[in-house]
């Protein structure tokens, strides 16, 4: 989300308006709940809709991954349905939006997201790979399920502390003001990130036209996706008409993230495509073949003869 925030963390009386240091911006007119969550002055109905919309978005991509987790779950055949460059991807840019938010000294609720993506990335490829193993293998395996157990499990542990880790790395000063550097390296992840982002959805689509189906995926997975990322461009936007400083240099700061989310809404949009006709091409199909299974009846004219 992009709205005004202090340059550096500061602790703030909103009740009566006071600074605990002296020559730190005052947010006197700012929103209470906003300023004491995420650390940032919102003292108009412009930047007020930009945090809701942010959040909206936050909210859609946390969900997306859920249905296909039960998707898989329920189908049982996430190796046919799903791509796993389309995983992997998705995974790569996870890591690298997590390492430009640390870099860049973002929020810790943008940090825990990050993480909480992460997770629900180990989630899928777990998913994934058990069930390949689970359908190519001839017998039961009991050791494969306990063995994905405890790498669920370890991954669930590793991401509840790993925010707690950070959040006590960031009170050393050299995180709190970050050199050109590491800002630019930041940035940097940020680029590579919606690079990774526009390339998880070409081996999808490559994987729907080459199976002529879309069986075994959940449309919510992109449909939430396609959602967050046009809420996060709206919420850019809608803060535009706020800012007293250069918008252009605004946009500029926040490029490497617009090109990711409007990218995919953009590839998101042939995915949808592919759900409605490949839906119709496999209810034609089962149409035809529920009709070659009704044997042929003709019907038999019987006259009767009067004696």
């Amino acid at each position: 989300m992009a709205h005004v925030r202090y340059p550096e963390a500061t602790s703030v009386d909103v009740a009566t308006n006071l600074s605990s240091v002296l020559g730190r911006p005052l947010c006197v007119n700012g929103t209470p709940w906003i300023l004491y969550l995420f650390e940032e002055c919102v003292e108009n109905v412009w930047e007020y809709s930009s945090v809701v919309i942010g959040l909206i978005s936050m909210f859609c991509f946390l969900l997306s991954t859920l249905p296909q987790v039960y998707e898989a779950y329920r189908n049982g055949k996430v190796e046919e349905a799903m791509s796993i460059g389309f995983l992997l991807f998705l995974f790569s840019g996870d890591l690298s939006n997590f390492a430009g938010c640390y870099l860049t000294n973002q929020l810790p609720i943008q940090i825990v997201t990050a993480v909480f993506y992460i997770f629900t990335d180990v989630i899928l490829i777990s998913q994934f790979l058990y069930y390949k193993i689970k359908n190519k293998s001839t017998r039961k395996n009991p050791f494969l399920k306990w063995m994905c157990f405890l790498w669920c499990g370890a991954a669930t542990v590793g991401c509840m502390v790993l925010p707690k880790l950070i959040e006590e790395n960031s009170v050393n000063p050299v995180t709190q003001n970050p050199s050109n550097s590491v800002e630019i390296s930041g940035y940097a992840c940020g680029y590579l990130a919606s690079v990774f982002y526009l390339a998880s959805r070409l081996p999808q689509l490559y994987k729907n036209f080459k199976r002529q189906s879309t069986e075994g995926t959940s449309y919510l997975l992109f449909a939430l996706a396609m959602l967050g990322n046009g809420t996060y461009g709206l919420s850019l936007i809608v803060v535009l008409p706020s800012l007293n400083g250069s918008k252009s240099l605004f946009l500029l700061n926040h490029m490497a993230w617009l090109i990711g989310s409007l990218g995919v809404l953009f590839l998101d949009f042939f995915i949808s495509a592919q759900f409605i006709l490949y839906r119709k091409h496999s209810s034609s199909q089962s149409v035809q073949l529920a009709m070659k299974k009704v044997p042929e009846v003709e019907p038999l004219l019987c006259e009767e003869e009067e004696p």
